[in-house]
């Protein structure tokens, strides 16, 4: 885990020979739903592991069964809420909450419309109130404009101020950090990944594509379905 100098409070996970195996094959446009999933999965988890090493620590003595010892306990493991923002989102927070295990869960559906407005649609909120012990990890996989994150972030913030708001994601472009860490500057980011820039359509470049599409599938237009006729 390494922080990037262009901000105050963004990591990104390059320093990780494994991470990157696997985030190299989320990128393939050959890799199937299945093994995309279970990429996430991976990430979530690993990424769960390395976020654990920020948080606070408190040494307990043990009883083995030979004689007494020093262990830890993370505190903070046991106060957590991950949000989970529709669809992409869900294989992390399978991996994450396996690391996690005491985590409350909340979800939003939010999706971004086309360029060049983006406009945010969010059509479902379901969140646990917040605590002031809370750590909050709100999970996306894509970064880009940062427009849903930040929608996200202020719905997130109606339901208390947590000790700890953090935002992870697969990977994430420049333009839309700045724009999130501008909007809430005491969010912490973390990514596998910061790629090189945003095209016209708001994509994520190399990127990987819609993490949505590549895990479950691209939606069925209503229009392509086939018609129904009923029997007079």
């Amino acid at each position: 885990m390494m922080e990037d100098k262009r901000w105050k409070g963004v990591y990104s996970f390059e320093d990780s020979p494994f991470i990157m195996e696997v985030l190299t094959e989320l990128r393939d446009k050959e890799t199937d739903s299945i093994s995309f999933r279970k990429g996430l999965v991976k990430l979530g988890r690993y990424m769960g592991y390395e976020l654990t090493k920020t948080m606070e620590v408190e040494k307990i003595k043990v009883e083995t069964p030979l004689e007494e010892t020093e262990g830890v306990v993370v505190k903070d493991r046991r106060n957590v809420v991950i949000i989970t923002v529709l669809r992409a989102a869900i294989p992390l927070m399978e991996g994450l909450i396996k690391v996690l295990e005491h985590a409350r869960v909340g979800i939003i559906s939010a999706s971004r419309g086309k360029a060049p407005k983006f406009e945010i649609e969010m059509n479902y909120v379901k969140v646990p109130q917040v605590k002031p012990e809370d750590t909050v990890i709100i999970t996306d996989p894509m970064i880009a404009t940062g427009s849903t994150l930040i929608k996200v972030i202020e719905e997130v913030k109606k339901y208390g101020s947590p000790k700890r708001l953090i935002v992870l994601g697969v990977l994430a472009a420049p333009e839309g950090i700045s724009r999130i860490k501008e909007a809430h500057p005491e969010v912490e980011i973390f990514v596998t990944k910061i790629d090189r820039e945003l095209n016209e359509k708001g994509y994520i470049l190399p990127g990987l594509g819609d993490a949505g599409d590549r895990a479950f599938g691209a939606p069925i237009k209503v229009s392509t379905l086939p018609q129904m006729h009923t029997l007079e």
